[in-house]
């Protein structure tokens, strides 16, 4: 990869950045204002300020020929995600190689406590899982029609520094009850960096990868152990007939929230190998 594009800038963006770095590529980032734009030329990017809710504020960003990583979410409300559609329609004319869409497993729909993989229909049940679906529809028939390579990554939940539930832990906030709350995907941020360079290296267009570690678990489970791992007090469980009352709707769709991906295809095919297949290696390293 000579140049990478990262478009949605953030924790994922700058590690999957520093690794391009690492390989000698060129790695250009959008950025949403010139302190953001500050921060990624500090790790040896060439930062580029632009606004993705507004076609007329995107950049003339050298995505020809480039790999493109696409890990900006949609805007909230409604079920379309006008951020990609603007991309697509400003880049046009001069289109990448190659476009790495980091999704989320919340396509799948509601598939109770069986691993899904990337074969199973998409049936999403929320708006925004429903946005994200129509992220990867638009790029997709934006790379068919422009001869963009189009892989997406659907990935559960996301841990690692700076991505564990401490200041929930700290408040006191009730958790579900352990034998009500099910088991879930989750994958340790590094790993997802690695993931994604590892789809821009050898995947094929058209191409959908799931990508989580080997141990799923219950979200109740997850924050007890960060709780333990940092001497925080476990916070009390409630039902999930309390959860209702006590817990805002977001919060609690996350803790009684099912998706457990099977992502043998990524390792078999890509090579792709953990370095932190469970919590008991990847809490540790997150603290």
């Amino acid at each position: 990869m000579d140049r990478v594009v990262i478009v949605g800038c953030g924790d994922i963006g700058r590690r999957v950045g520093r690794l391009a770095c690492a390989q000698g590529a060129e790695v250009v980032a959008l950025a949403r204002s010139d302190d953001k734009a500050e921060l990624l030329e500090n790790e040896g990017f060439h930062a580029w300020v632009g606004d993705l809710n507004d076609p007329s504020m995107l950049p003339d960003l050298p995505v020809e020929e480039s790999t493109v990583f696409y890990l900006a979410p949609p805007p909230g409300g409604g079920f379309q995600d006008p951020r990609t559609r603007h991309f697509c329609t400003v880049f046009s004319e001069k289109p990448p190689r190659r476009l790495i869409y980091l999704g989320t497993s919340g396509v799948y729909g509601d598939c109770g406590e069986r691993a899904v993989t990337e074969e199973d229909p998409v049936s999403p049940a929320t708006a925004r899982a429903r946005r994200r679906l129509d992220a990867e529809q638009c790029f997709c028939a934006w790379g068919e029609e422009r001869g963009v390579d189009v892989m997406r990554v659907r990935v559960a939940n996301i841990y690692g520094p700076g991505r564990l539930p401490i200041a929930h832990l700290k408040a006191g906030h009730p958790l579900l009850r352990e034998d009500q709350a099910p088991a879930t995907s989750r994958v340790h941020s590094d790993d997802l960096a690695r993931a994604l360079g590892a789809v821009a290296a050898a995947g094929r267009g058209g191409q959908v990868f799931n990508v989580s570690d080997a141990e799923p678990c219950s979200m109740t489970k997850f924050f007890k152990e960060v709780a333990r791992l940092t001497g925080i007090p476990v916070p009390e469980e409630v039902d999930l007939e309390r959860a209702r009352e006590v817990m805002k709707p977001l919060l609690l769709n996350y803790f009684t929230e099912s998706r457990i991906l099977n992502s043998d295809k990524i390792v078999n095919e890509l090579g792709v190998q953990w370095q932190y297949p469970s919590l008991r290696e990847g809490l540790p390293a997150s603290i």
